[in-house]
């Protein structure tokens, strides 16, 4: 009988146990609809370089500071990330360019009430396809940049864990008061970009990202420009693809592009910027 009985103990405590290890292991429950969580509001300050190095090669140097809202301060909260973009160029003609290079983003714990570590870094591949359109007086730009992604979270025992990231951008640039694109010209740059990703961590959220932008531009020479515009952006959460998150962002930038050769060893003007 007390063996009958200690069998009967047996099987109620490895039932017991492994009902608790698959109610610990069960993925977050989706919501019936999907939900949107509060927007964010944000302050991007980005750099973009594209510095000639030969007859077909350039250097992309990028790099962009990221501020996100706390509790107490809207916008320029706190330094979110601060990235480190780079990549080595090639022109194939006047109107397609490919780029390949590493990122390198620092990202900082922006969560007030976390334990967790204040920063960790991020590692990326990127590689670039863009292509230039032009139309009476716009041009148009198609562009295509597959990253391969290294992530990790602030706990401190947070391992990394790898994405593909698949982004497509259609861009147009408009001149206001000019029939082209040239030095004192003023022109509206409206963008839509979606931003898949892939992997084991996110099946169930693939749509990381989609943005939609309009920019103010002006063109101060060749080789100088500034802009500034509003990025709305919305996306699935990775824990849980159910929620999206949601944000506001000014956007403020500055394309810079040095060629220290000799003039007669360049090209034509070629549509880099992007």
């Amino acid at each position: 009988m007390r063996n009958s009985k200690n069998s009967f103990l047996a099987v109620v405590v490895l039932l017991f146990g492994c009902t608790v290890f698959a109610q610990e292991s069960e993925p977050e429950v989706l919501p019936e609809t999907s939900q949107y969580k509060d927007p964010k509001t944000k302050v991007w300050f980005n750099t973009y370089g594209n510095i000639r190095i030969g007859k077909r090669f350039f250097w992309d140097a990028q790099t962009h500071f990221r501020f996100e809202e706390t509790e107490s301060t809207p916008f320029m909260g706190q330094i979110g990330q601060i990235y480190n973009r780079h990549a080595i160029g090639y022109i194939f003609d006047k109107k397609s360019n490919f780029r390949l290079g590493g990122v390198v983003r620092i990202n900082f714990n922006t969560d007030e009430d976390s334990d967790g570590r204040n920063v960790v870094p991020e590692w990326r591949i990127w590689h670039q396809y863009q292509f230039a359109m032009p139309f009476y007086t716009a041009m148009f730009y198609h562009r295509i940049r597959i990253e391969h992604r290294w992530s990790q979270g602030f706990a401190e025992d947070s391992d990394y864990i790898f994405r593909n990231r698949w982004r497509y951008m259609f861009r147009a640039k408009i001149p206001l008061n000019n029939t082209k694109l040239s030095p004192k010209t003023i022109y509206v740059a409206p963008e839509a970009e979606l931003i898949m990703q892939s992997g084991k961590e996110v099946v169930a959220s693939p749509m990381e990202d989609l943005r939609l932008t309009t920019t103010i531009g002006y063109i101060v020479t060749p080789r100088l420009t500034f802009a500034a515009g509003v990025l709305y952006n919305q996306g699935q959460e990775r824990y849980n693809g159910g929620y999206y998150q949601q944000g506001w962002t000014l956007r403020f930038h500055m394309y810079y592009s040095p060629d220290f050769r000799r003039v007669k060893n360049k090209l034509p003007d070629v549509h880099l910027t992007d």
